[in-house]
């Protein structure tokens, strides 16, 4: 009997047989070639085809010059498209996956520039855009048709291209959405007004479409259900646009996703991270459905093959759709099938690599999988070693896992020797906080990735120099990471001064009024003052940068911060550590130098940053071996950067 028998079900859409309930959803990879598909897009997209998804919806692309960036976006709207589409069709389709196209405008909600400098936003109306600080143009009846003869224009050529279908997006508070909505659609013309009348813009952009593509291709359009802005839409308003569309017979599928681009809080549901709950958008969809007859289909941190197995059959929508799941494991899909779901590598939902790289136009990567976005670079299957070689490699934390996992797997004798009883390095911290404990999954998909290649773990294993040259490798991977940065500063031994590691770890005895200076402005110190304020304490967060967390991608930052506000969390920015005394912590302006004083402190947290533990790899400079030195251990920074190294080594050895 199959383990998940509802999800590998095929599915009829428009006349198109997609082979399972799984999709990949659109959404932004910057892994264009200035506007056009090129080698990178295509690998990246093959390898979740072959990975067994059912059908792929490619980033929201561009339909018009008014949003042509060729640096962040694929330019559907321009002939030179379509050989670029003809290559990624075939590339997908050979894998029996179904290929759709999604077309979207930001309107207002436009952060990209071409140089710099910001050109006219359009909208429905002059309503503020609050999140950029943008102040729209209300859209001429000009601009309105040329928005229309875009979109089909631009479908076209993704039809020309080989693609199944096209998606419109009219979700997230992008421009569709903008006219759909009351709120943000104060135009007294054909346009505004009515419901008829701000649905108008789509229908005519969905007519228009139909018109130029025929009736054979798949027609779909995502809204938002869900949106917890203050301006958001009814869920009986949503339900009424997706009741008109279906009696218009004009699209074949409406697909479902949470978050609103408009403020920080709805953004923080476009991507929703760890502490934000899995599926969580199910259950709109389910409503929806109840009164549709068109297949729904819904995204929103479903990262488990159990989870989309129970959302498919309950009804609560027709298939399944999983961006960071297939980004962090494109052969989800298939493990799934095979029944092998514990070899699935579990998106964590930190949105580091995936998000945050997007967010930066860097190419979308991950964490515990830095072969995403570079597929070109390394297959799926890695090339076996031309000799077998001993391998140490010093340090169970997440960069030493991959390198050692790598390793193996392509055919040396690896032993890994861990310091401590555990694995996972700095990622034990992280789970140990409140909300971040799906962190962990780093270890847990990294250890089993061990395992199942043969690397043989040595744990309570300190390894020296002479261990080394005792045991004669062929090459050693050093992975030993790093240990708290303790600056010297006035007052040190007289006040009361704990790590915040040693805080997350119990070890520390905290009093009832904190300071948690925060050099880092990453999560240790923000999650640290969570912690203690969770605990009852009086915290005052003071860091170096702008925000707490600011280093974090903004989702995930904006998020804890209006954690650490409604804990009555006090945040001093731009504040660094100058000294300290028995019950009070001497703060310096980053800008001006000014004093800041924070009295009646009981404890002072340091998140100062981290200095590598070079003893090893220094002790190893003369060693005729091969030598690498990857994570905190060469250069401290985060998991990614360590990960990412251990996959280098372990491809270079």
């Amino acid at each position: 009997m199959a383990t998940f028998p509802k999800l590998f079900e095929p599915i009829e859409i428009g006349g198109h047989t997609i082979r399972n309930r799984l999709f990949f959803p659109p959404h932004g990879t910057s892994l264009g070639d200035q506007g056009v598909v090129g080698d990178r897009l295509i690998a990246y997209h093959k390898a979740r085809a072959c990975g067994g998804v059912g059908m792929i919806v490619v980033e929201g692309m561009s339909m018009h010059e008014s949003f042509d960036i060729p640096s962040g976006y694929i330019l559907a709207g321009r002939e030179e498209v379509v050989p670029g589409f003809k290559r990624l069709a075939q590339a997908v389709q050979q894998h029996d996956t179904r290929l759709v196209g999604q077309l979207f405008h930001p309107g207002v909600a436009m952060r990209a520039t071409l140089d710099g400098s910001r050109r006219p936003v359009y909208s429905a109306s002059d309503t503020p855009f609050e999140r950029y600080s943008l102040m729209p143009v209300p859209a001429s009846h000009d601009l309105i048709g040329e928005w229309v003869a875009g979109y089909a224009r631009a479908s076209l050529h993704m039809i020309e291209g080989g693609f199944d279908g096209v998606e419109i997006l009219a979700s997230m508070g992008y421009l569709i959405a903008q006219f759909l909505n009351l709120r943000t659609n104060r135009r007294n013309d054909q346009y505004g007004g009515s419901l008829e009348n701000r649905m108008r813009l789509l229908t005519e952009i969905l007519s228009a479409i139909r018109k130029a593509i025929g009736e054979g291709p798949i027609l779909g359009v995502r809204v938002t259900d869900g949106d917890v802005t203050p301006d958001a839409m009814e869920a009986a308003e949503i339900l009424e646009v997706c009741r008109a569309l279906e009696a218009g017979g004009l699209i074949d599928y409406i697909s479902v996703i949470g978050g609103n681009t408009s403020t920080a809080r709805g953004w923080i549901d476009v991507f929703p991270h760890m502490a934000i709950g899995h599926g969580h958008v199910a259950d709109n969809a389910a409503a929806l459905k109840a009164g549709l007859s068109l297949p729904v289909l819904v995204a929103g941190r479903v990262n488990q093959p159990q989870l989309a197995e129970e959302i498919v059959a309950s009804g609560k929508a027709d298939m399944v759709g999983m961006v960071r799941a297939l980004i962090a494991d494109p052969r989800f899909p298939a493990k799934a099938q095979a029944g092998n779901p514990d070899a699935i590598r579990a998106c964590i939902g930190c949105n580091q690599a995936c998000v945050g790289h997007r967010l930066q136009y860097f190419g979308v990567s991950c964490i515990q999988h830095p072969e995403t976005g570079r597929e070109l670079i390394y297959d799926h299957d890695k090339a076996p070693a031309e000799t077998r070689r001993k391998v140490m490699v010093v340090g169970g934390g997440p960069g030493g896992m991959k390198a050692a996992a790598i390793l193996a797997e392509r055919g040396h004798a690896v032993t890994l020797h861990e310091a401590s009883g555990q694995l996972g390095g700095q990622a034990l911290l992280a789970q140990a906080l409140p909300g971040r404990e799906e962190f962990g999954g780093i270890v847990t998909n990294l250890a089993a990735e061990m395992e199942r290649s043969g690397a043989k773990v040595l744990r309570n294993s300190q390894v020296t120099a002479a261990m080394v040259r005792e045991a004669a490798p062929d090459a050693v991977v050093v992975a030993t990471g790093g240990q708290p940065h303790r600056p010297e500063f006035d007052g040190a031994q007289e006040a009361h001064v704990v790590e915040a590691w040693a805080v997350i770890r119990g070890e520390a005895n905290v009093g009832g009024s904190v300071v948690v200076a925060d050099w880092k402005n990453d999560w240790i110190g923000l999650g640290v003052a969570h912690k203690l304020a969770l605990d009852g304490c009086r915290v005052r967060l003071a860091v170096t940068g702008m925000v707490p967390g600011q280093n974090l991608q903004d989702g995930v930052r904006d998020f804890w911060i209006g954690e650490l506000h409604k804990l009555g969390v006090e945040m001093i920015p731009y504040a660094r550590l100058y000294g300290a005394d028995a019950d009070t912590v001497y703060l310096q302006h980053t800008v001006n130098d000014q004093p800041i004083i924070c009295d009646e402190v009981e404890t002072l947290v340091l998140s100062q940053g981290t200095r590598r533990d070079v003893t090893l790899a220094e002790d190893l400079a003369d060693w005729t071996g091969e030598l690498h030195v990857i994570g905190d251990a060469l250069s401290p920074r985060t998991a990614e950067e360590a990960v990412l190294e251990g996959l280098k080594a372990g491809m270079a050895i």
